[in-house]
């Protein structure tokens, strides 16, 4: 099918979100989230495109960008080559690291505008992993601050002080933006159970087991409790694999069963 074209934002102002192919995580440890804030500084003066607001999630990324439409998609091109060439380097992984295009949406009003910033960094809160403030890959303190490649003079227009800022952003509120959630173990419990009983860090290592070793290994982590689906997002492993993986064995054993039992 063909592609449709994006939306153009008249304000210049876009919500935007990439995911991990298969859900798989983006970032395994701190260094991956420093080395894609690297990056995305570097092509944002590059492209001269600015940051509102920014929350790195464990594999997906929200951005609330500014700058002309061609602008934006040449940053989210580099962004994503830069950062999937680091990442397969890394942890030895071969193809696509992101799922198909990024998602973006338009912002075409000031109060979607404010919406989406407080939407963009209360994600953390929302999934149930720590405060907004608490959050270390968010740019929930950045708003006095805001660093060379940011740009939230609309929001602070509005908003005023930091005082009336972080009032703001504490208010319970059913704000618009693009949605990504899914209902899962914790990822630090998630990497916890695949070193005791895995012996890895990092799900990402089960791509390069035999298929014997790496359906043993998933079906291990069926029956320590993780579903399908956050498998295939931890592993970067296809849906099809994990849901057959421990299945086979019951298929053979019951194939050299005597006739009538």
């Amino acid at each position: 099918m063909p592609r449709h074209a994006r939306n153009r934002s008249a304000s210049g102002y876009m919500h935007v979100i990439v995911r991990g192919i298969g859900k798989q995580l983006l970032f395994e440890d701190e260094h991956d989230y420093m080395y894609y804030l690297k990056k995305l500084e570097q092509y944002c003066m590059d492209t001269e495109v600015r940051v509102c607001a920014f929350c790195l999630m464990d594999n997906h990324v929200h951005l609330l960008l500014k700058g002309e439409s061609e602008a934006i998609v040449l940053l989210m091109k580099k962004i994503g080559v830069s950062y999937s060439w680091h990442y397969n380097k890394k942890y030895d992984r071969v193809g696509h690291l992101f799922q198909d295009r990024y998602k973006s949406e338009a912002i075409e009003n000031e109060s979607y505008l404010l919406s989406a910033f407080r939407y963009i960094l209360k994600n953390p809160q929302k999934a149930g992993i720590c405060n907004v403030a608490e959050y270390p890959w968010n740019s929930f303190w950045f708003y006095d601050n805001p660093l060379p490649y940011m740009d939230v003079s609309a929001v602070k227009g509005v908003l005023g002080n930091f005082d009336q800022y972080r009032q703001y952003i504490e208010q319970e509120e059913n704000d618009q933006g693009l949605e990504y959630s899914e209902a899962r173990y914790t990822d630090a419990r998630a990497k916890e159970l695949m070193m005791e009983h895995l012996g890895i860090s990092s799900g990402t290592v089960l791509q390069n087991y035999s298929k014997d070793e790496r359906n043993a290994a998933i079906k291990k982590l069926k029956e320590c409790g993780l579903t399908e689906r956050q498998i295939v997002r931890l592993t970067g492993i296809g849906r099809n694999i994990v849901q057959s993986a421990g299945k086979v064995k019951q298929k053979s054993s019951q194939k050299n069963r005597p006739c009538g039992l």
